[in-house]
């Protein structure tokens, strides 16, 4: 078998896919970062690690002799800095491509997002569109692309405990245009369970997958969900779309830092309600609904820790 590259190796999806990979019998080269604190996800698989960062395209030289495909989770997902986006997700995507390429892999998975869809792009969105870009463009190898949507499992999600957060934050939930977006949770294993099956496998040359749940839900109906399944139900209020844009740049104008921004308002606004289908058919993906899923796999950090806010939502 010739060796899987899986960038973002240590964090929720990276881990469970390399035990996946290791499972298998796949001989797996796990990029982490140097002084990874969550290298402990990784014990007992028997990967080899190579540490570096994307953002450093010197540490990637020599990583990917004997690769044949490179699945590239590595990302940025939430962060008060803006900056942050453009310089991990493109740029450190075009050095990931390029090293790849340079070093003779034959097959790039790129983990993308659902939100590249957005009519008004978040700026996470437009980074990972980009990304998404430089993949297909380059000739030297094979590409899948896969996109999935709002992910949760029992360690986490970002993009959920940041919904969850807000949840939280009011004892009248105020929800962007009534919660009316249409999303579709996935769990992490069925994403994780479908990536395996892109390894090594011709069929998924040059296609765009949507690794979504099999269920669409609005935000007011998931908000329901995950305040019903932790017992702590709340009532809702409608605000109108436009108040909410107006609101979020009046206090993104007194604090560029704060977490109701105008790319928050676009995630909590916009459908991403993409069905899995082509994933159906060509890879059996058989992802839970998200009414089934949650109560199982409800985030135990949702409950415990509190986390950083951001200027991003749900996708």
């Amino acid at each position: 078998m010739k060796t899987v590259f899986v960038s973002g190796a240590s964090g929720v999806l990276g881990s469970r896919l390399v035990h996946r990979l290791r499972g298998a019998g796949f001989p797996v080269r796990a990029l982490v970062q140097p002084n990874d604190p969550r290298l402990e996800r990784l014990a007992g698989t028997g990967c080899e690690l190579w540490r570096g960062d994307i953002q450093d395209p010197k540490c990637l030289a020599g990583a990917f002799a004997g690769v044949g495909t490179v699945f590239h989770l590595a990302a940025v997902i939430l962060s008060p800095d803006p900056s942050a986006f453009e310089r991990i997700n493109t740029n450190g995507t075009a050095n990931m491509v390029s090293a790849a390429a340079d070093g003779g892999a034959r097959h790039f998975v790129y983990v993308s997002s659902a939100s590249v869809i957005y009519p008004n792009l978040t700026l996470y969105a437009a980074a990972k569109l980009a990304g998404e870009t430089l993949v297909k463009k380059e000739r030297r190898f094979a590409h899948t692309i896969v996109r999935p949507t709002l992910v949760y499992d029992e360690n986490g999600g970002q993009e959920l405990l940041l919904f969850w957060e807000y949840l939280q934050r009011f004892p009248i939930v105020p929800l962007v245009g009534g919660g009316r977006a249409r999303k579709r949770p996935v769990f992490a294993g069925d994403i994780v369970e479908g990536l395996f099956r892109i390894a090594g496998n011709p069929k998924t040359h040059g296609k765009t997958y949507n690794f979504s749940g099999s269920e669409a839900v609005t935000l007011r109906e998931l908000g329901a969900l995950m305040l019903e399944t932790a017992g702590r139900p709340k009532p809702f209020v409608a605000v109108p779309i436009a108040l909410c844009r107006l609101v979020a740049r009046v206090l993104t104008f007194i604090n560029p830092n704060h977490p109701f921004s105008p790319q928050a308002v676009a995630g909590l606004s916009n459908d991403a309600d993409l069905p899995p289908d082509a994933a159906v058919a060509d890879l059996g993906f058989q992802p839970l609904g998200v009414r089934a899923g949650l109560p199982q796999h409800f985030p135990r950090a949702a409950l415990l820790n509190p986390i950083p806010r951001s200027m991003e939502a749900p996708s």
